[in-house]
């Protein structure tokens, strides 16, 4: 029915336009998404001790929906818009919007919307969706792992991996560029990412992060953004570990033994690259560096932590990081994941100006995923409920009511950019925070794998008396899980294991129902 629904839905909203593609003058007409919010085909939360949170969550599934977008020369179309400019679209913002599509991939096209960056860069395709800043954090691979796990579908990672071989080769491509080059069927603008023998040069808007203090050269806050021209950053680096071992990762799925091979190899140069040169014994934390000196640029934001996602901390160094997070003089306090250390002199209370200070949902969902990696469950959960209750709070308490492109570090509020206040109706990767952290930091569902059938789930307590979700979708699986007053409950129409708080349960075909154990 679901997809029987999609595909009717986007026949009803395409719009046909007169004219045809040309190299010059590329043709762009588009829309926003003009039909009803669907009833059904989204998962629904259970969380009886917080309903405002699920109002929250229907809100940024409903603005999620009209930013679905239809262009007439678009390699794909409809696709999901970064909800910032109707005129360009964005790699991670769109790598990131993935991250809540899979919840209900059969209504929104989020990985779909991959193929708009994949066959202009890499196949040459003409398109009038103009990708701003083409050397944007190369963040494909992660997120096509991240998609196969909770859906299963075999069939798109062997077209990426395999047939088109799509994120080898914007691996290689990133890591071969020497010089600013103009794509020439995209119309983007020249790219500044340079490939250096320990990392990359790189610039703050194509790291994401745009006026980020990042390349200071002392502890005195600078008014100008300094994008130093001698530093390689460490983002950028970790970016493409977390690339190499997400293509290991997805070629063993496949059983291309050779393959996962070659790229682990791949991985664990840069995991030895970034240790040795971006390491700080005396912080206990991963710094940019110059690329001449080689020392380190101690701006401690939460860049860093693409280092820990990627696997490249041992425990020890893994600890250290974590101490940052939970530290609220630096990345901590009631407000977690902030963009620039608290104690930072170009730390900006009283607005979080952007990228010095305020709480992105993109760094922050990183973040968390990057603390899951080193088992730190308890401080990503509650890391998460604090995030969802700060935009809730905003949500609540600031007007207009509606979810931000980022958020002010203390107060409920939007941050501001600069004089101006952060643009609104931002989903948009910020429904990362109601859908994404509510489902897997706050009610626990924080990891699916569809290949293997198997899903984890770690209830809060505190949740009471009832949480859960029901229409959870992971592959060929649908379920309800509801834990009640210490019972749980679980319909599914397939079995599966089900790891709850870590003891291995067979979920049968039906309903099933047993008692919560201590």
């Amino acid at each position: 029915m679901i997809k029987k629904f999609f595909r009717l839905s986007l026949m009803g909203f395409a719009i046909l336009t007169a004219g045809c593609l040309s190299h010059e003058t590329p043709v762009r007409a588009a829309t926003n998404n003009p039909l009803p919010f669907p009833e059904k085909g989204i998962p629904q939360p259970v969380c009886s001790a917080y309903p405002e949170w699920l109002e929250l969550y229907d809100v940024a599934w409903e603005q999620a929906w009209r930013h679905i977008r239809t262009e007439e020369g678009a390699p794909v179309s409809p696709y999901m818009d970064e909800a910032f400019s109707e005129e360009f679209i964005w790699i991670w913002d769109t790598c990131f919007m993935v991250q809540f599509c899979k919840y209900a991939p059969d209504l929104f096209p989020g990985i779909q919307s991959l193929d708009n960056f994949y066959r202009p860069i890499h196949d040459g395709e003409e398109t009038s969706a103009k990708i701003h800043i083409i050397d944007n954090p190369p963040l494909f691979a992660w997120t096509e792992l991240e998609y196969y796990r909770m859906t299963g579908d075999e069939e798109r990672i062997r077209r990426v991996l395999l047939d088109k071989q799509y994120l080898q080769q914007h691996y290689r491509w990133f890591d071969s560029l020497k010089e600013r080059i103009t794509m020439p069927h995209t119309g983007t603008v020249e790219t500044c990412a340079i490939r250096k023998e320990q990392g990359f040069l790189w610039e703050g808007g194509r790291s994401g992060m745009d006026n980020t203090p990042r390349g200071r050269t002392g502890a005195k806050a600078k008014k100008e953004r300094p994008n130093n021209p001698d530093m390689l950053w460490i983002d950028a680096i970790s970016q493409q570990a977390l690339s190499a071992l997400a293509i290991s990762d997805l070629a063993s799925e496949l059983k291309e033994t050779e393959l996962a091979a070659e790229w682990k190899v791949e991985y664990e140069k840069l995991k030895e690259l970034i240790n040795r040169f971006y390491w700080d014994e005396k912080d206990q934390f991963y710094y940019d560096i110059d690329q001449n000196s080689l020392e380190k640029y101690r701006v401690m934001t939460p860049a860093s932590y693409w280092a820990m996602l990627a696997g490249v901390p041992d425990s020890k160094q893994a600890a250290a990081m974590l101490e940052k997070v939970q530290d609220p003089q630096l990345l901590g306090g009631k407000v977690p994941w902030v963009t620039v250390a608290r104690n930072d002199a170009d730390f900006n209370a009283r607005t979080g100006d952007y990228w010095r200070g305020a709480l992105w949902l993109p760094t922050a969902y990183m973040g968390l995923k990057a603390l899951h990696r080193y088992n730190y469950h308890q401080t990503a959960h509650e890391n998460g409920i604090a995030i969802l209750e700060h935009m809730n709070r905003t949500y609540r308490d600031y007007s207009p009511a509606t979810i931000w492109e980022c958020y002010h570090p203390d107060r409920p509020e939007p941050a501001k950019h600069g004089r101006e206040i952060v643009r609104a109706d931002f989903c948009g990767w910020s429904a990362l925070g109601p859908i994404s952290i509510l489902i897997e930091e706050v009610l626990g569902f924080r990891k699916a794998d569809a290949a293997a059938a198997e899903l984890w789930w770690d209830p809060n307590p505190q949740l009471s008396p009832e949480q859960g979700i029901r229409g959870y979708r992971f592959g060929d699986i649908t379920a309800d899980l509801i834990l009640d007053n210490g019972t749980v409950s679980v319909q599914s129409n397939r079995p599966f294991t089900l790891i709850l708080k870590g003891k291995e349960i067979d979920i049968p075909a039906g309903l099933i129902t047993f008692e919560l154990e201590p």
